[in-house]
């Protein structure tokens, strides 16, 4: 098997995804909802990511090295409209983990954002989004108390030094809350009905 050329693939799909990204960020689309264009960008990694998942099992350290290894990861988790396809990620992430081949700070963000998009609360605090007076706060979670044990025992900073990261990031990049706070938190319902997060 030809790891190489397989982490080099992985690698050219992250960067992919980073470049679209940063055009969104200088022309000030990336708070304006799902990007059309990102949405099939996201769709497209996943699915080649599918295909090399079922080939040589989960890209771990081991195999595609430490940088493919993160890649990987930064694919699953922006395939936000493929919930079969995350969730089976997961399940192969969390063994990878608990073999010391991939890095649980990983799976803590992997977790999180599937938590969200079923309604459920985070356990590690990663996931945020604009809150109701304009903010970026994390999505629900347990409590914060718990949640900063979970981010100390792996290596994450406390939720309320991450909140304050987060914001000065989203100001960096001239990032804006929805005009219509309602209207958005309906369109995030709709979709994550028409997915399959939600029933």
């Amino acid at each position: 098997m030809d790891y190489k050329s397989i982490a080099k693939k992985i690698i050219d799909l992250k960067n992919a995804d980073l470049v679209l990204r940063d055009k969104l960020v200088k022309s000030g689309q990336l708070s304006e909802g799902y990007n059309e264009e990102m949405k099939e960008l996201h769709n497209r990694n996943a699915k080649i990511l599918n295909d090399i998942i079922d080939t040589i099992g989960y890209p771990t350290i081991d195999k595609v090295g430490k940088e493919a290894n993160e890649a990987t990861w930064l694919v699953i988790q922006h395939s936000i409209g493929q919930p079969v396809f995350m969730k089976k990620c997961a399940k192969l992430l969390e063994s990878a983990v608990s073999e010391n081949k991939a890095d649980p700070k990983y799976l803590a963000y992997l977790t999180d954002r599937i938590a969200v998009f079923e309604g459920k609360p985070q356990l590690y605090g990663t996931q945020f989004d604009w809150d109701e007076y304009g903010n970026l706060s994390p999505n629900l979670f347990d409590h914060i108390t718990k949640v900063n044990e979970r981010r100390k025992a792996i290596g994450l900073n406390t939720l309320e030094e991450q909140t304050e990261i987060i914001r000065k990031q989203a100001k960096n990049e001239n990032q804006s809350p929805p005009p219509d706070f309602e209207k958005r938190k309906k369109e995030i319902e709709e979709w994550k009905k028409t997915v399959g997060w939600i029933k």
